[in-house]
């Protein structure tokens, strides 16, 4: 008997990843379409009022309004979902609604949440800002300290947060051991995977509760829409803190950005792995070059953290390098506007290469001493490096360098 064309193949554990990103979660409409549908629609209709009435109360799981889901969303979160390894996904308007979301939606005042100190300068400011004016208790601990963690959660704790890779200076995080400590404890962990992306890294497996991602970054690939995610396991958490969470205050994704996401998975393993190879390549030829006082990437042998992210990471390092210039700012200023190729942004993930300076951008707001504490120096330069053929990339730094 011939398949049903209208849907998707059901996922197996057979299939690859590959696979899954480019065949999970379709189903066409009953034009055929090769590609997803878009649905650009704030709404639906009922054929009778109690079909209306069951879709509301749960006994019908019927399509309402796309602030609660849409059929383009859904695409979406279903192929993500297989791709993480999760039950459950819900798709955000940015990776900082994801995050925002993650974490408010499960704590109270008098709670009490552990988070790495390295950290994306908006997810520090919901962390130190944000939740403690709802009276929640928050503590930051250096990420690859395990005794530091082991004291911090030596009492209890609801939420525990963290990035790993983490933005900018690329440390590593044991993700295992903070989730052992953090469940002894009585806390959900929160891991934002968006640096690694799931074609390198899936917390789940690792012992993590939740996962957050800015899908802006790798999930588009080519710096055009926003767009967020949080995928879980625990259908306590979603049926009782996120879900509601999400319905009541609106950060939902856009349908069409939701379709440039699914759109974005397809190719998602293609690139990060194209990706991964030139940073390596890149990293390399840095090493030991004049004017760079130290090369950051986890998968060169010399990263403090190399062998945890081998082990992590699918065995590999990433697409982001981050280099510290002997000269600090002024090195650093000199050496991006010697950029030929590569462009002056604070975004990453895109095909396109990106460089910035985090200390005076994507991080300025952090005091000097927290910039220390976070390993950001006034020469760090962050580099995501995209799908260019590598020698054109190792030719635009090195003249660069040649600058400084």
């Amino acid at each position: 008997m011939a398949s049903d064309p209208t849907r998707s193949p059901t996922p197996t554990p057979a299939w690859h990843p590959r696979t899954t990103m480019v065949r999970s979660g379709l189903e066409r409409s009953p034009n055929m379409e090769t590609a997803e549908a878009l649905y650009l629609t704030s709404g639906f209709v009922y054929p009778d009022a109690d079909a209306a009435r069951r879709a509301f109360d749960g006994s019908d799981s019927r399509f309402v309004y796309s602030r609660f889901r849409n059929p383009t969303n859904a695409v979406f979160e279903t192929r993500l979902a297989a791709l993480e390894g999760a039950a459950i996904c819900r798709a955000t308007a940015s990776g900082m609604a994801a995050v925002t979301a993650a974490l408010l939606c499960q704590v109270k005042a008098g709670d009490r949440v552990v988070a790495a100190r390295s950290l994306f300068v908006s997810c520090h400011w919901v962390l130190t800002e944000l939740l403690p004016r709802f009276g929640v208790t928050v503590e930051l601990v250096p990420g690859t300290d395990l005794a530091a963690w082991r004291t911090a959660l030596s009492q209890p704790a609801v939420c525990v947060f963290l990035e790993s890779p983490a933005n900018p200076a690329l440390e590593v995080l044991d993700i295992p051991a903070v989730c052992d400590l953090a469940h002894a404890a009585g806390a959900r962990v929160v891991v934002d995977n968006a640096f690694a992306t799931p074609v390198l890294q899936r917390p789940l497996a690792l012992g993590a509760d939740v996962v957050v991602h800015s899908a802006t970054k790798y999930i588009d690939g080519q710096g055009r829409c926003l767009g967020g995610a949080i995928l879980t396991n625990d259908a306590a958490y979603d049926e009782e803190g996120l879900l509601p969470f999400l319905r009541n205050t609106g950060p939902c994704i856009s349908p069409f950005n939701a379709w440039v996401m699914a759109k974005g998975l397809e190719t998602l393993d293609l690139r990060v792995r194209a990706q991964c190879d030139s940073a390596l390549a890149l990293a390399r030829a840095l090493q030991g070059a004049p004017g760079v006082r130290a090369v950051r990437y986890p998968g060169l042998e010399s990263h403090p953290q190399h062998a945890l992210a081998m082990a992590q990471m699918d065995g590999r390092g990433g697409a982001m390098v981050a280099l510290d210039l002997a000269g600090g700012q002024p090195a650093a200023f000199r050496f991006l506007d010697g950029l030929g190729l590569i462009d002056i942004s604070n975004n990453l993930g895109d095909a396109k290469s990106l460089a910035c300076h985090p200390a005076t951008t994507t991080h300025q707001r952090l005091s000097v001493e927290e910039q220390a504490a976070q390993g950001i120096t006034p020469g760090l330069v962050r580099l995501s490096v995209g799908l260019e053929d590598a020698r054109d990339l190792i030719a635009d730094v090195t003249r660069a360098l040649e600058g400084v």
